[in-house]
């Protein structure tokens, strides 16, 4: 039967909901008479060498123009080079790729077919899985197309897709039972078992063997498989939920997948800061052990412990929002959970394989569950609450963030008072306390949701959702007036504040407006009948500026930036790295003196950390991403040295998609042409691991190369420190 599906308008400046209509086979999306569970989709992650894929944007794909921050157009040859490459090593790798999809185009690519729909493709080519390798303005609709033709498994590698495009996607994945989503901003699954690889994982790192990886990092899991690898266990299956705010995938699911496989025999688990997805973890862990006579061991890793509050460290979804659990209330849940805690990548496999052999895991750098944290700094950080509305934002430097559009508070208001919404000028007027009540995403149901406390402090907040479809009609206002400490009779003062902040949330695609609410006096009368009200104090909007960069959206939104006053010289040279797709943050510590020079957020995220436990301080978060090249390397140089405390660079680079040599040679070239008196230590590990490290030992300049972590970084801090005392 006909089935009227949802979908996203992509008209330049809008986002409106349009319907299609499309041959369903007697499905339909919005019967509410129809129980649809979108948990019943985990088994579609079960691939293999039965797996039949497709890929979408099969010939002319731009999907890695994500990576080298350039724009489709200018990219096209490049991304149809990329695409086609991946396919022609994943064909040869064992991938049983059965051809692919080009909107409006029908023929042959590889000597595969090629087909204009994917619902053509479906009925042709009767696919299992099928990925997405097309850049964030086309992976909306691609998602879309992939979840109307009910393809089992949907991959999409893209990052920088909108937030209230997923939002969408994620309403629609909830109506139906067929289709799971990986990603966005996936680096994909592989199966070394199986054969079969939909993604962009480094094929040199994956060969069959024991270890499960389910990772938010792509760079981190990658590093993981090479250290299995080298501990001769190789890996079952590795399934990268990506760094997005709302993956379809998420680590709970893989670990359910993964026990379940009987090729997987031990897990690693590789988190991050921002929502919480490792908590989830964690409570399936304790379940999973409490019920089963021999578990599968675990052991993980979580990246940003010493991220910076309110930032977001490379990845879209890496910042943590108000009331979220901090990087180190995750490790301490994981471990109460059972899980083994490392803090680098390199150790998964030496870890993995002591507890499949029945040993207790030791060392520097490894904490078993119910042994003291092995962390230097985890003792001084506050881990064990969520964050407040204030430490969130507390070092929030938002004209550098690539997520969030600053506003002044003046324009934030005249937002609000835009669409009637009621904010109180006269502060003197206050009558009660400051209370928090804010409209963001539930990171864990994949909804928009109410935070409401009643206080300014989010730990003691609760989370309201609500239907993305029905802007908050849901909401049991009542419940959120009571929680807010608000008497019975301010309902109906509540309504209109909560609606008109949804309409703004949703109409201008916020991702969070936090806001102060208080009570107030005022005169209806005329004759002094003062009665109480409830208004907005203060508001911290955050615009999500994707919908903008991928989409073309929200232009009027991008218009009020706040130009003046004009940006310190850190913010200049952090808004520049974003120009040239490096991520860059200069870290608060006055006493951080190396700076870092990393490819991946996940593996720059960590690079900070393991620096910090080896008793070492960073000066900065640097991520070259996938744009690592001589160049970037050069450029990439200059904006750390811009930072006078920094005394040594560590370079830490793993080759998965970055080729090692190629890294080498950039170190070389700006070392040269900088004419550097600092020291360098570099680290190089993966793809072309070894020619890398022979160009650094042969260059003749005062490099410092190494291939274990434990050893760079302990040189890294001995040159910083002597760098330190000379000076």
């Amino acid at each position: 039967m006909l089935s009227r599906v949802p979908r996203i308008s992509r008209a330049k400046g809008t986002l409106l909901p349009r319907y299609s209509y499309s041959l369903a086979a007697g499905r339909s999306f919005h019967n509410t008479a129809i129980v649809r569970n979108y948990d019943s989709t985990l088994k579609n992650l079960k691939i293999g060498s039965h797996t039949r894929v497709i890929f979408q944007g099969f010939t002319g794909s731009v999907f890695l123009s994500f990576l080298y921050a350039e724009t489709p157009v200018d990219n096209a040859i490049q991304g149809d080079r990329q695409a086609t490459a991946n396919a022609k090593e994943s064909i040869a790798w064992g991938t049983n790729i059965v051809g692919g999809v080009r909107p409006g185009r029908e023929g042959e690519h590889l000597g595969l077919p090629v087909l204009p729909t994917v619902r053509k493709a479906m009925e042709v080519l009767k696919p299992d899985a099928t990925g997405i390798y097309v850049a964030a303005h086309q992976a909306t609709a691609a998602i879309e197309e992939a979840i109307e033709a009910e393809v089992p498994l949907i991959v999409a590698v893209a990052e920088h897709i909108p937030l209230h495009d997923l939002l969408r996607i994620h309403s629609v994945l909830k109506t139906q039972s067929a289709s799971r989503l990986v990603g966005a901003n996936s680096p994909g699954i592989i199966s070394s078992v199986g054969k079969c690889r939909i993604g962009f994982q480094p094929l040199p790192c994956f060969e069959p063997g024991r270890i499960g990886i389910v990772a938010r990092s792509g760079t981190l899991s990658y590093e993981t498989a090479a250290s299995t690898l080298r501990s001769g266990l190789g890996q079952s299956m590795s399934i990268g939920v990506g760094g997005d705010v709302l993956p379809g995938t998420t680590l709970k699911d893989g670990l359910q997948i993964l026990v379940e496989d009987k090729d997987t025999e031990a897990i690693a688990l590789i988190g991050e800061i921002g929502g919480d997805a490792e908590i989830e973890a964690a409570d399936w862990i304790m379940v999973y052990r409490s019920r089963t006579e021999k578990p599968k061991p675990i052991a993980a890793i979580i990246g940003g412990i010493n991220a910076v509050p309110g930032r977001i460290m490379g990845h879209a979804g890496a910042f943590t929002l108000p009331g979220e659990p901090s990087a180190l209330a995750k490790v301490e849940a994981l471990k109460a959970a059972g899980a083994t805690i490392i803090n680098h990548p390199s150790r998964f496999g030496p870890v993995l394989k002591a507890m499949l052999e029945g040993s207790k895991p030791s060392g520097g750098g490894v904490s078993p569950p119910g042994s003291p944290n092995q962390r230097r700094g985890m003792h001084t950080m506050a881990a064990h609450r969520p964050l407040s509305t204030r430490e969130a934002f507390r070092h929030v430097k938002p004209r550098t963030q690539k997520r969030s559009i600053y506003l002044t508070q003046s324009t934030a208001l005249d937002l609000l008072r835009q669409r009637g919404i009621p904010v109180i000028d006269d502060l003197d007027s206050l009558t009660g306390p400051r209370r928090l009540l804010a409209v963001t995403v539930n990171r864990s149901t994949r909804n928009p949701c109410i935070i409401a406390s009643p206080s300014t402090d989010a730990v003691a907040s609760k989370k309201f959702d609500f239907d993305y479809g029905t802007r908050g009609q849901d909401l049991p206002l009542p419940a959120i007036a009571a929680h807010l400490g608000l008497d019975a009779n301010s309902t109906d003062s509540l309504r209109p504040i909560i609606s008109g902040l949804i309409d703004l949330f949703t109409e201008k695609e916020a991702f969070l407006l936090s806001t102060h609410i208080v009570s107030s006096t005022r005169d209806d009368s005329g004759n002094n009948n003062e009665q109480s009200a409830l208004a907005i104090a203060d508001a911290h909007p955050g615009f999500d500026d994707a919908a903008f960069s991928s989409s073309g959206r929200q232009s009027d939104i991008q218009a009020l930036r706040d130009a003046s006053p004009s940006p310190s010289a850190e913010e200049t040279h952090e808004a520049a790295a974003a120009r040239e797709g490096i991520v860059y943050i200069r870290l608060p510590d006055p006493r951080g003196n190396i700076g870092t020079l990393v490819n991946g957020a996940g593996l720059a995220m960590n690079t900070v950390d393991a620096l910090a436990d080896a008793g070492g301080r960073a000066a900065n978060f640097l991520d070259t991403g996938g744009k690592a090249t001589s160049e970037t390397v050069k450029r990439s140089f200059e904006l750390v040295l811009t930072d006078a405390r920094v005394k040594c660079i560590f370079v830490n680079i793993f080759g998965g998609l970055t080729l090692g040599d190629m890294i080498a040679r950039g170190v070389v070239l700006a070392f040269r042409d900088l004419r550097m008196s600092v020291p360098v230590v570099v680290r190089i590990r993966g793809t072309n691991e070894q020619e890398g490290q022979r160009i650094i030992a042969e260059s003749g300049l005062p490099l410092f190369a190494f291939d274990d972590f434990d050893e760079a970084a302990a040189k890294a801090i001995e040159l910083a420190s002597e760098g330190l005392s000379e000076s």
